[in-house]
């Protein structure tokens, strides 16, 4: 197992990280899977035997349950694995259980630590913007609880770029504790992220830490151009993400994919998670399961190195147009541009 670098911080996290959404299977998140506590126990064994030392969950997630899962299955372990959660989401009918205010943060920081039995919680990420709630508010709560013990590293999680970038200067120019990292949604099928929260990323020195980079199991080679769906699916139990544009583009996507792991003989999803290994920015993959058997192939993807013709081949079926103003900077501005600039535009110019 690989082990980068989080941002600028001083934490090294593995290359894969352990994905919890489908811990406790409670309310909507059933959709995803229903692993009870003696399998949690099982993935997370699986994890950490192949390197793994990054558990990813949230407050969300099956309302609590995760988390609980989570604290359970470590216990005696806690001191080898990192642990993130997230808090933003709605935990309880009065009108202040949502969002990103100082008075919800820190109800919510608390909560999580009692579910997961633990003293502290290794990344704290604010898991969906707030509109509303001030950042310096929100910031500032972070702060406290860096400050306090109780969190050690924080970071965001599906901003948008300037909502990052504002993050980023509120917490320089107040002195808050800033964000290491973001979570986003990133994968062959859904490349938007390389607009602009890549660059942002390379440019302000950022992990990343990737969720769905199956694009919701699209990718595992179950899904092909006129062929039945697989029974027992998150697409067929209308989960919903990601949703598909353009449905033609995503059997081109993989029918490729298809190939290359037919040729070497292994899975497409280990061909998906490889691609995503290789991509700039990028520092962690968040990899869960239904199944023991989906995550054993999802971990050996770690071992996976494509050549440059496999790798070139992905890239083209799956890549994006440029939009305004990219395009009109590789047309005119292709002479002075930045690293990050070029993370994006360079593919495209001639």
């Amino acid at each position: 197992m690989e082990y980068r670098q989080l941002g600028r911080s001083g934490l090294k996290v593995s290359a894969l990280s352990l994905g919890t959404m489908t811990f406790g299977g409670k309310g909507n998140f059933a959709k995803t899977g229903d692993t009870d506590l003696e399998g949690a126990k099982r993935q997370i064994g699986m994890a950490l035997d192949a390197g793994i030392n990054l558990i990813d969950t949230a407050d969300i997630y099956s309302t609590g349950a995760s988390e609980e899962i989570v604290g359970q299955a470590l216990k005696g372990k806690r001191d080898s694995v990192l642990v993130a959660t997230k808090a933003r989401f709605r935990m309880g009918e009065e009108i202040n259980d949502a969002g990103l205010s100082r008075y919800h943060l820190i109800r919510a920081a608390e909560a999580s630590l009692k579910r997961l039995g633990t003293d502290h919680i290794d990344l704290y990420q604010l898991h969906q913007w707030d509109g509303l709630t001030p950042l310096d508010e929100t910031l500032e709560a972070l702060d406290t609880l860096v400050r306090s013990g109780k969190v050690r590293y924080v970071g965001v999680s599906n901003f948008s770029a300037w909502h990052l970038m504002k993050a980023m200067g509120v917490a320089a120019l107040e002195k808050f504790v800033a964000p290491v990292s973001q979570q986003i949604h990133y994968s062959l099928e859904a490349r938007e992220a390389e607009y602009e929260l890549i660059p942002a990323t390379l440019d302000q020195g950022l992990g990343v830490l990737v969720w769905s980079p199956l694009a919701g199991g699209l990718l595992s080679g179950k899904y092909r151009r006129n062929k039945a769906t697989p029974e027992g699916t998150r697409q067929l139990a209308n989960w919903g993400e990601p949703p598909i544009r353009d449905q033609e583009r995503l059997y081109d996507i993989i029918e490729v994919l298809v190939g290359i792991a037919e040729a070497r003989n292994i899975s497409a999803a280990q061909i998906a998670l490889s691609w995503l290994l290789g991509r700039k920015g990028v520092t962690s993959i968040i990899v869960g399961a239904r199944t023991d058997a989906q995550l054993a192939d999802n971990l050996k993807a770690a071992d996976v190195v494509l050549s440059a013709e496999e790798r070139a081949s992905l890239d083209k079926v799956s890549q994006l147009p440029l939009i305004y103003p990219y395009w009109h900077q590789a047309r005119t501005a292709s002479d002075r541009l930045s690293a990050a600039d070029l993370s994006l535009i360079q593919p495209h110019l001639k």
